[in-house]
Formats: C-alpha cells, sequence, structure tokens
C-alpha cells in the first residue's frame, strides 16, 4: 500500500468491514415500522485504526422517512467525515425530494470511500446515487452482506419493483400442527415469551393485516402491548369483501387512537361502510376476484397509500389465499410445544405448505426458541 493512496488507506479487514456493515443493519433496523413509505437506513462514518474500526458518527432514517440516515450519520461525524469511510445499508439517493440527495452530501462533506450493502431499485435511485459518488472520485463498494440488507429492505424493495408492500406472515400451531380446534373459535397458543415477540414484530411493521374471520372470531385489538410500546402500533387492516366487521369490534371502537383500514369489494354494501366511516375506519374498495376481495390488487392499494412492510396475523385461510397468489415474503412459523391433542383446523394450509416446501421459492433461516414455541424462519428467494 502507497502512503499516497488515502483510498487504501482506508480499507480495513473483512471481519472489520462486516462488523461495521453488521452495525449499520442493526441501528437501520430501528427505524422499521416508522419510516414508511421510506425505506429505514442505517449508516456509520468511520475510519479503520489497528484496535479497529473507529466509528465517527451513526444514524438511520427519522420517523417519517426524513432526514435520511446518510446525514444524521455526517452531521454527528462533522469535521471528522472529510475523508472517512461511510458504510450504507442501502445505495444513496441522488434525487431532490423534500431534502438534497445524499449523495452530495456525502461529497460536500469530504468521504473518500463509501461501501453499500444493497443498489437501491427504486427508478429514481437505481445506480445514480453510486455513479454520482464515483464521478466525484470516491470509491464505491457494493453487495456487503448484500442478503441481510434485501431482507431488512425488502418492503421497500417490493413496493418499488412490483407496486405492493413486502409481506411477512406470522402463524402459530400446535405441536400437532393446528390453528384452531374448529373453524371460527380462537385457541391460545403461543406461549408468553413468543407473544411478547410477537408484540416486537408488529411495532417494526408498518401495518398488521388480518381477514374478517380473525375478526368475527378473535376480537383483536392488534396493537402493540408491551411496556414502552404502545405508541408503536401498526396500522390495522382487515380484508373484509362483504365489510361484515362489527360496529362494536375492538377495531372499530378504537380506531380513532390507532388507525383502521378496511379493504372490501367494490360491490359491499355502502350502508356497512358508512358505519364504519362514522367510527373513522377508512374503507378501501377494490375488485372482487373468485367472490373474494382480490389479493393482490389490495396489496397495490396499500401501496399507493406508501405501506412497505405487512404483517399478516389472518391465519390459516388468509395465509394459503396469499401464497395461492405469490404474495408472501417472509414467513414466522411459531410452533408451540403441546400438541391439541384431537383433529382440527391445520395452521398451513396446503398452497402455503407446498410453497415452503419449494427450494426455488422459500429459504429456511435459522430458527429460534422462546419458552415453550420454536420459531421457523423462511424467506422468499424469487
Amino acid at each position: 500500500m502507497s502512503p499516497l493512496d488515502p483510498v487504501a488507506a482506508l480499507r480495513a479487514s473483512a471481519s472489520d468491514e462486516t462488523a461495521v456493515m453488521h452495525h449499520a443493519l442493526a441501528i437501520g433496523r430501528r427505524g422499521l415500522g416508522n419510516t414508511w413509505p421510506n425505506p429505514s437506513v442505517g449508516a456509520v462514518v468511520w475510519r479503520p485504526t489497528p484496535e479497529g474500526p473507529l466509528v465517527l458518527g451513526r444514524g438511520w432514517t427519522v420517523r417519517g422517512g426524513r432526514p435520511h440516515a446518510e446525514t444524521e450519520a455526517l452531521k454527528a461525524a462533522g469535521s471528522a467525515a472529510r475523508g472517512a469511510v461511510m458504510t450504507v445499508t442501502l445505495e444513496p439517493c441522488s434525487h431532490h425530494g423534500r431534502t438534497p440527495p445524499c449523495a452530495e452530501a456525502m461529497i460536500a462533506a469530504g468521504i473518500a470511500r463509501v461501501v453499500t450493502a444493497v443498489e437501491d431499485p427504486d427508478p429514481r435511485v437505481a445506480g445514480r446515487g453510486h455513479a454520482l459518488l464515483r464521478a466525484a472520485g470516491i470509491a464505491v463498494e457494493v453487495g456487503l452482506r448484500a442478503r441481510e440488507a434485501f431482507r431488512v429492505h425488502l418492503g421497500h424493495i417490493r413496493r418499488v419493483t412490483l407496486g405492493r408492500p413486502g409481506v411477512f406472515l406470522k402463524l402459530a400451531r400446535t405441536a400437532d400442527g393446528f390453528a384452531a380446534a374448529e373453524p371460527g373459535k380462537q385457541l391460545m397458543i403461543t406461549g408468553p415469551i413468543g407473544s411478547a415477540r410477537v408484540h416486537v414484530e408488529r411495532a417494526l411493521a408498518d401495518a398488521i393485516m388480518v381477514g374478517i374471520g380473525t375478526v368475527l372470531a378473535d376480537d383483536p385489538q392488534l396493537t402493540c402491548r408491551l411496556p414502552g410500546l404502545e405508541a408503536e402500533s401498526p396500522v390495522r387492516i382487515v380484508i373484509d369483501t362483504d365489510l361484515r366487521t362489527p360496529a362494536s369490534a375492538k377495531l372499530v371502537l378504537t380506531a380513532r387512537d390507532v388507525p383502521t383500514w378496511v379493504v372490501a369489494a367494490d360491490d359491499a354494501p355502502l350502508t356497512r361502510e358508512a358505519a364504519l366511516r362514522a367510527h373513522a375506519v377508512d374503507v378501501i374498495r377494490v375488485p372482487r376476484k373468485g367472490g373474494h376481495v382480490d389479493l393482490g390488487c389490495a396489496l397495490q392499494a396499500l401501496g399507493e397509500r406508501g405501506i412497505t412492510r405487512i404483517m399478516s396475523e389472518g391465519g390459516p385461510t388468509l395465509a394459503d389465499a396469499l401464497a395461492a397468489e405469490g404474495l408472501v415474503d417472509e414467513v414466522a412459523l411459531i410452533t408451540h410445544e403441546a400438541p391439541l391433542g384431537r383433529p382440527g383446523v391445520p395452521a398451513v394450509g396446503p398452497r402455503l405448505g407446498r410453497a415452503l416446501a419449494d427450494a426455488a421459492l422459500f429459504e429456511p433461516l435459522p430458527s429460534s426458541i422462546y419458552g415453550p414455541d420454536r420459531i421457523e424462519h423462511f424467506l422468499r428467494t424469487a
């Protein structure tokens, strides 16, 4: 390495580079659920030293999507950013919106090298941010921990490429594979530790989605009820073809406190819509498909409203319908240690089961244990 090569002097060991990106991904996750329609990005300004990475500034996307992570990290680093490295989980923006492009801010700050996990497929960026940096003489490297970053930014990627949010499916089942003892009846399956984890995941979603069957059977609240996370409850969405959601449902009675949207068929009764709107429920109408709400159109409508990450807790029927349309991106399958002990409603329907068994469609990720519950994770690969 030449002492006159400042960029080469900024290269660190592979383990240090990976550790900094891991940190950027971790802090970027903090904004999940509250930055939509923008992605939640993490950024770190740093320098390599013999003792390891020296962090000069870090930032993540602020609630509401502005300011961006890069400008927050640059602000924290101040003048120390000149000649330093920036590690960022998603390609810096290059377009003018409510704020100037992050790429221009990085150039002005004197950043010498940029390490990005994944390119942003947003047509307004899509390589332009990296091109702008390279044109200014900044060294750019792309692809470090790309698969992990893809998972973090999957909702944003799906919205800008397919026009719909990413769908994260959560299903709970007994040890012998059942979600309920009989249709329309609630069955408490998950233990307290696993349930707490579900509430954390709710806080990281833009919206929680269930079907009308879940509303009628369970009358759920669909809020975050962990201490300190009460204000992080996401938008609540009900797929309700014929507007059967009763005005007495907890979701309806609390709609003035937590945004609640009901997606119905375009020919559902207007009188039922009026009753829901009187309680501040927002009704979204989409076409029917096979007698039910067209789920593809429903997700497109939600994407148009800026939703990027949906956690679907709608049970086996909605889960299988989403799988049939190829609309599931990630699955968390929670299996409790105790069996039901008799025939019941299978938690995993035939179409979802086939999809999860197809290695060309879903990749199994490491499972996790929460007390009496084991959570298996699956990520869509295609």
